[in-house]
């Protein structure tokens, strides 16, 4: 669909609403709002939007339950620029704001979005990820907001705030079912503990529904049929002291479970590995020979399961004193989550991840922040200072399935299946035997501290200057533990007898020589990471800071210009790599790589903006042309055999944001929308450290998952259709051009342009005391890919002879991907108490 189609589709939804609304009922009874009434704390103050010189699209609670947002996936329907996937598992959800972000499949690279709830960061993007539960708002901020929310907000901020306790008794319950066999439920309460002292509020749910995915498990032994399920429970509590009213206390503490299937992939193109693959699953079929993704179904021999438990504490204080108001955010947090992986996404058993308690990842964070703000004559100042200390233990293992020796003899040798066996002189699957491969440990831990100061100057009273400054001081360290359980026996063998020349007696020419080791001594195979501990660390001090321009030409006008400096940490690689050299610079070899470390990323962005307010203060029409530049932009990348850390020299974005909300004269109705146009691309230089030249279509091109164009709309109508009752009708539509999904562009891994739309309908008494609702997500059933990726081992390179140009008569790559979600309905019932 061109964008011009998606305007007029849009346009067209709008006026359906206000047809199908006013056949319900000739007036409404609801008061106008206005733009005056929306309140945000980006810059950790209550402001009301139009007057704060950032680019923050702000949604209120109701919007958020009409459009079924309940995790920060569901929020893309609403943010333009914004995009949200997930890859090898739901822990792996990266955010993307203006076509930058992180890859999430590697725990020791930290995010570019931040992610904070309830004004507690999160470390990942994945640990984030779940039912947000009663929320009161969510501010999506554009653009590096390091001065106030710290390192790893180089592409911006998604700010949760959820509800918090009343000292008025009340609650709300919810059921909803739907296809899928979705059955879930929510209940919370709120009221007093000690009057006018002492609030409370619980919120309990707990959602299952069945699989999008079916699952071809073949010989097994996963006996599991369904994939991309979800099951699981959560509970959060909060209360609220006011023992005067010059001090408020909050304690909060949360925990949620996790117990589901995720995440197996189905095939959209298939090379020629999938003859082998085939043979060694018979008699069931290995993979999708002629694949038809709309079938949704995935070929997994090995179990998917993934568990995910996250829980933690915090206490929130604010004082005002004579001079000003300080707050106090402590809290401490723990995530886990163990995952098991059909690791070849075949029925062939030829490599896996075991969930047996050695492949998990876990986060342990205690943070404090402490800030101080005030007003002396036309200055508004605030002082702060932040710590953070993480420890990341990171367990990893990847083993080898029955078929893996007979699969790399085939693939080696062209057919004979015990090829291996005589290379090594061995008895067949004795090399690479079942059950064998890599068990790694790592553990990461970070301090950070950091001092900081936004002030703005009030120079009249139109023109308004900021500046805000963060100095950040990081010291972190690894610890690496590699194992291989059969002491890399194959590999080693291999080795031995190539020197030796047993190869060449066999027959195998010289020139090919290199190739067959450098298989055999893939880096869960080989001997050298046998027992090699390794120690690294690293301490960095960086500033970040900003200055903004803001003059108010009426009421309703407020211009500004803007610059930020903002950056993400530097860190280390958490998976096994090997070079020539040992170096991270080297040739393809079997040297382990040491220095695991990447440096810091770094990023310049300015802004022009306008915010207006228009037609009698019921029209929010905001844009902002922007520019960033970064430096060291930390690319994860998988190189077929394991996960990297690619530092690129430049990447550019710039572009334009455009917001819109109008409550329009038609009594209730309202209209919420925007446009984000961004050019990101990355630089013309060479990627570095990239031997093999894996990314060598980078170089001028527009980054992975970043779409040129993105429009949402949001069309909400409510009117009375008794004295008793009210209706409520929500549509909202989500356009983004095409985008490629991987990070080596390979053009078979684009996704094309496509719209997805969410519709609710509710029936309500007029005091809300109960309603009943119909809805659906991905109303029209839009199927699209999340991430394309290599088949592990199924295929070569699609570059010709120069390594610089896609040849699609070279690709030979078995593809699969991670489907978004299909369309989902059902209907809700809740009630007020």
């Amino acid at each position: 669909m061109r964008f011009s189609q998606y305007v007029k589709a849009t346009a067209s939804v709008a006026v359906l609403a206000v047809v199908t609304g006013a056949a319900v009922a000739a007036e409404a009874q609801e008061a106008p709002r206005t733009v005056d009434e929306i309140v945000v704390t980006a810059q950790k103050r209550e402001q009301n939007l139009q007057d704060v010189p950032i680019v923050v699209t702000a949604l209120p609670q109701k919007l958020l339950q009409d459009t079924g947002v309940k995790d920060i996936k569901d929020l893309t329907i609403l943010t333009p620029g914004l995009t949200v996937t997930s890859t090898t598992s739901e822990a792996s959800t990266t955010a993307r704001i203006r076509g930058v972000g992180t890859v999430g499949d590697n725990p020791g690279l930290e995010s570019s979005v931040g992610v904070v709830i309830d004004g507690v960061y999160r470390p990942r993007n994945g640990v984030s990820f779940g039912d947000l539960g009663e929320m009161q708002r969510i501010e999506v901020l554009k653009g590096p907001q390091g001065t106030l929310f710290g390192k790893n907000t180089s592409a911006g901020v998604i700010s949760i705030i959820t509800k918090e306790p009343e000292f008025t008794f009340g609650g709300n319950a919810e059921l909803t079912a739907g296809n899928y066999g979705a059955v879930g439920g929510s209940v919370s309460v709120t009221g007093p503990i000690v009057q006018d002292v002492a609030a409370g509020r619980l919120y309990f749910a707990a959602r299952k529904r069945d699989g999008f995915n079916d699952v071809v498990n073949g010989k097994g032994p996963s006996t599991t049929t369904e994939d991309a399920d979800q099951n699981f429970w959560t509970i959060r509590g909060q209360v609220l002291f006011t023992p005067s009213s010059d001090v408020s206390i909050k304690f909060i503490a949360d925990y949620t479970k996790r117990d589901e299937n995720c995440c197996a992939a189905v095939q959209i193109r298939t090379g020629p590995t999938a003859a082998i693959i085939n043979a060694l699953a018979a008699p069931s079929t290995g993979l999708s020979i002629y694949p038809n993704p709309s079938a949704r179904k995935a070929y997994s021999n090995r179990a998917v399961g993934s568990q995910v438990e996250d829980g933690g504490v915090s206490a929130e204080a604010n004082v005002d004193l004579p001079f000003g108001k300080l707050t106090s955010v402590t809290a401490v947090r723990r995530w886990e989550t163990k995952n098991g992986q059909d690791s070849d996404f075949t029925t062939a058993d030829i490599t896996y991840r075991q969930n047996d308690g050695t492949n998990y990842s876990r986060f342990t964070t205690i943070s404090q922040e402490l800030r101080l703000a005030g007003q002396v004559g036309k200055v508004d100042w605030l002082v702060g200072g932040f710590f953070a200390g993480e420890q990341l233990s990171n367990g990893a293992n990847f083993l080898y399935g029955s078929d893996y020796e007979k699969y790399l003899s085939m693939l080696l040798s062209g057919g004979n299946p015990n090829f291996v066996a005589g290379l090594n002189g061995r008895a067949p699957g004795t090399s690479f035997a079942a059950g064998q491969g890599l068990y790694d440990h790592y553990t990461q831990e970070s301090k950070t501290y950091a001092l900081f100061t936004n002030d703005t100057w009030h120079i009249t009273e139109k023109l308004d200057l900021t500046v805000g400054l963060r100095w950040t001081s990081e010291d972190k360290s690894l610890n690496t533990s590699q194992s291989t359980s059969d002491g890399g026996i194959g590999c080693a063998t291999a080795i031995a007898r190539q020197a030796a020349g047993a190869w060449t007696a066999l027959g195998i020419p010289l020139a090919a020589q290199p190739t067959i080791l450098g298989n055999m001594c893939l880096p869960w195979a080989n001997p050298l990471f046998n027992g090699r501990a390794n120690s690294q660390s690293l301490s960095s001090s960086e500033w970040s800071g900003t200055a903004k321009v803001a003059y108010r030409w009426s009421p309703e006008v407020m211009t500004y210009a803007s610059y930020a400096r903002g950056y993400k940490g530097a860190g280390f690689n958490l998976d096994r790599t090997q070079s020539s050299n040992g170096l991270q610079s080297g040739l393809p070899g079997i040297m382990p790589i040491y220095d695991t470390s990447f440096p810091a990323e770094f990023v310049d962005s300015y802004e022009l903006g306008a915010k207006t307010t228009l037609l009698d203060r019921s029209l929010l029409l905001n844009a902002a042309l922007f520019y960033q530049k970064f430096t060291d932009f930390q690319l994860n990348t998988f190189l077929g055999t394991s996960f990297a850390v690619r530092s690129i020299p430049e990447v550019e974005s710039k572009g334009v944001d455009i917001d819109l909300l109008w409550f329009t004269p038609v009594q209730g109705l309202s209209v919420q929308g925007g446009l984000t146009y961004a050019d990101t691309t990355y630089g013309d230089q060479k990627i570095p450290n990239d031997p093999t030249n894996a990314l060598a279509l980078l170089p001028g091109s527009r980054l992975s998952f970043a779409p040129e164009w993105s429009g949402s709309a949001s069309v909400t109508y409510e009117t009375p259709v008794s004295d008793m009752l009210k209706a409520r009708f929500n549509i909202g539509a989500k356009y983004t051009s095409d985008y490629n999904t991987g990070s080596d562009l390979f053009p078979p891994k684009m996704q094309k342009a496509f719209t997805l739309f969410n519709a609710r309908a509710g029936l309500s008494t007029k005091d809300d005391r109960w309603t009943v609702e119909v809805w659906a997500q991905n109303l029209f059933d839009q199927e699209y890919k999340q991430v394309v990726f290599n088949g592990p081992l199924q295929g070569s390179s699609g570059l010709d002879a120069t390594h610089t140009t896609y040849d699609p008569t070279r690709d030979t790559i078995t593809y699969d991907a991670f489907l978004g979600a299909p369309r989902t309905y059902g209907v809700t019932l809740r009630a007020k108490f």
